[in-house]
């Protein structure tokens, strides 16, 4: 990190780059914006990728992993249509900062699986030195998710699957909502929001092209 950005200087550029995706309609609601506000995600990268935070791009994260664009991050928050009393499972925890948004909105505990211990470690320690208290990281395989705690009202997945896993789809609830990119390994995949009914069928909807890590796991690709 450049030792002549201050850390007023990160939250003024954090601010305006919030209000900037506010204005363009990325950020389309006031829960969303004030979730952003509260967690910047310069709190949930190394020291040294601090001062490019704001920048709307992948920042790098331990293990070769990253953290996602900031357009990416919000919008899939937006899809999920997440509010108060929400039961929520993560699958892909990596810095912890997509947790910890999720925290904000829903106001109660969530569940975020990640199967790299290096990470587990890192994502505990933003999400502590941040104050966020309401974040459970489990390690494990995110592709089986996590029985313990469903049915989820949201399962939302942040790496690319070559298939939608079927324990994620049994563990969500009618009703329920889950997003997932679909598609290759390290290439564009397809996001999709996939509701269930209440009669438990899916209802699929494509939302756009986009770009995660591979999910890896018994129900994903091999690692």
């Amino acid at each position: 990190m450049d030792l002549m950005v201050s850390p007023e200087e990160l939250r003024k550029r954090w601010e305006k780059t919030v209000e900037r995706l506010f204005m363009e309609g990325i950020i389309k609601s006031e829960a969303v914006r004030r979730a952003f506000l509260r967690y910047p995600r310069y709190l949930f990268v190394e020291e040294r990728y601090r001062e490019y935070a704001h920048i709307d791009e992948p920042l790098p994260i331990p293990h070769g992993q990253t953290v996602s664009a900031l357009h990416m991050v919000a919008i899939m928050l937006e899809l999920a249509e997440l509010r108060e009393g929400l039961n929520v499972l993560e699958i892909g925890t990596g810095s912890g900062w997509n947790a910890a948004l999720i925290s904000e909105l829903v106001r109660t505990d969530v569940y975020t699986v990640e199967r790299i211990p290096e990470l587990v470690e890192f994502a505990r320690r933003n999400l502590e030195e941040a104050g966020v208290e309401n974040v459970h990281v489990i390690p494990g395989d995110g592709t089986k998710g996590f029985p313990p705690k469903a049915p989820y009202d949201r399962i939302i997945v942040t790496a690319g699957a070559p298939k939608v896993p079927e324990p994620l789809v049994e563990q969500l609830k009618p009703g329920g909502k889950l997003l997932i990119p679909v598609g290759g390994y390290h290439l564009w995949q397809d996001l999709y929001v996939i509701e269930k009914t209440p009669e438990g069928k899916l209802r699929k909807k494509r939302w756009g092209g986009v770009a995660f890590v591979p999910l890896i796991g018994e129900h994903g690709w091999r690692g």
